[in-house]
């Protein structure tokens, strides 16, 4: 099967400098000046007040599993799932542990960087905090 290799942040995507600080080890979320809403996926209008004043903030990448599901019959089982940001927002992700099962809803995550033949850079999954 022919193997179709990912870029992640074309240019001209409004998600670029977010692909741009995750190859660099950073996790920047989309902050509304006029509102102070910080919001996920990346946009050019805020999706809560409309206005386009928005800016890149530094996360701590910590938040909670607020919904998962277990791949299994996958080539190589996975997790994935909607994390709750603990500054607001909810992004869908890949949570990395040895012990999938154990992934419960409400378990704190702490964003890493992953990469992947596949994929053009790193990408942020979320591992249970307390965990290698």
């Amino acid at each position: 099967m022919e193997q179709l290799e990912v870029v992640l942040g074309d240019a001209g995507s409004e998600a670029t400098v977010f692909w741009q600080a995750a190859r660099a080890g950073r996790f920047i979320l989309p902050k509304c000046t006029d509102c102070g809403q910080v919001h996920w996926y990346p946009r050019a209008v805020c999706p809560f007040c409309l206005s386009s004043a928005i800016e890149w903030q530094e996360s701590r990448g910590l938040g909670q599993v607020y919904a998962s599901t277990l791949f299994r019959r996958a080539d190589v089982p996975y997790v994935i799932a909607y994390v709750e940001l603990d500054e607001g927002p909810r992004m869908l992700t890949k949570i990395m542990t040895a012990d999938m099962a154990s992934v419960a809803i409400g378990q704190r995550v702490e964003v890493h960087f992953a990469t992947d033949e596949a994929v053009s850079g790193s990408y942020p999954v979320f591992r249970p905090i307390g965990t290698s």
